[in-house]
């Protein structure tokens, strides 16, 4: 883990990644225009604990209640680059189970014209999460970050396999990644989570953390290993940037806290647990941006008495 800058920021946690508008289809309906992308999930999520600088770009096109919602939920959005042109666009179709979805188009847009440029406030904030983007563009966020406390990134199969050098130089200069088990075994060529763990981590991340999605998560850290279970819901609506989610309430929790340690990193995971499953409540970030914090707290409080040997209620 790096020195803390002690350079005062307006924000206590840069996140940078994409913001789209979403067409999903799911075996009970269909929506259009939903509001999406990583920075957005993911900064609906931390916005309840610290204060969150986003950088992102949208295009001409994107609707002003979606900015206001941003501004309602307390973000900061002086890194919010607004260019001429159309914003990104996913569509895709969740089989019956929701576990596997299929993509069906993806227009960049004015992703593709995305240079992340960080207003010089951002650039002294102690944590930072750079979510699934090219991995250059990562390494140009890095160079422009004053000594971050702490950094996580997220990132993909296309960037393994299409840019994986970048991707290596981005582990090396980062204190967590988080990936799925699918991504882990690409990257390090091990079938065995736990021998894949150990060789990302001899990569440079001190944790790594390997999303399972409705089986949960698991941390691989210099203090051994922690198996988190997926906070369980009735009813998944829409489980779109559920990953994102997490890890932005894992990053908003880890920022609250005055010291970042083994347990700190740990309770943070719950946090981003539960994030998570008010994600899945609702399409786009509805579920997340609508609750209150003593919502968070009672969820939080029944996910740990369910981790509990004691039994009992929350």
């Amino acid at each position: 883990m790096k020195k803390q800058n002690k350079k005062v920021s307006p924000v206590e946690l840069v996140i940078v990644g994409s913001i789209g508008l979403d067409t999903i289809a799911t075996p009970e309906t269909r929506r259009a225009g939903v509001l999406g992308g990583s920075v957005t999930h993911a900064c609906a999520a931390s916005s309840f604990f610290v204060k969150t600088g986003m950088v992102g770009v949208v295009g001409t096109d994107f609707p002003a209640p979606f900015l206001s919602l941003y501004k309602r939920i307390g973000l900061n959005t002086q890194g919010l680059q607004r260019l001429k042109g159309r914003t990104f666009r996913w569509s895709g179709v969740y089989e019956a189970d929701m576990n596997n979805r299929r993509t069906l188009k993806t227009e960049l847009n004015v992703l593709a014209q995305f240079d992340p440029v960080l207003p010089e406030p951002y650039r002294s904030a102690p944590c930072l999460f750079l979510a699934n983007m090219q991995p250059g563009l990562q390494l140009r966020v890095l160079d422009q970050m004053k000594a971050p406390r702490y950094t996580v990134v997220d990132t993909m199969d296309l960037w393994i396999n299409t840019a994986r050098s970048e991707v290596e130089a981005v582990l090396k200069r980062i204190d967590m990644v988080t990936l799925n088990d699918s991504e882990a075994r690409l990257l390090t060529g091990q079938s065995n989570l736990f021998r894949a763990a150990a060789h990302i981590r001899k990569m440079g991340p001190s944790h790594v953390v390997i999303k399972k999605g409705e089986h949960g998560a698991m941390l691989f850290s210099p203090a051994g290993t922690f198996l988190l279970p997926a906070y369980p819901v009735s009813q998944v609506v829409d489980p779109t940037g559920a990953g994102d989610t997490f890890t932005g309430g894992l990053m908003g929790a880890l920022a609250k806290c005055g010291k970042i340690n083994e347990a700190a990193i740990r309770q943070a995971l719950l946090v981003g647990s539960v994030m998570a499953s008010f994600c899945v409540e609702s399409f786009g970030p509805d579920g997340v941006a609508t609750l209150t914090p003593e919502a968070i707290r009672k969820r939080l409080r029944a996910f740990q008495a369910m981790l509990s040997t004691k039994g009992g209620r929350a």
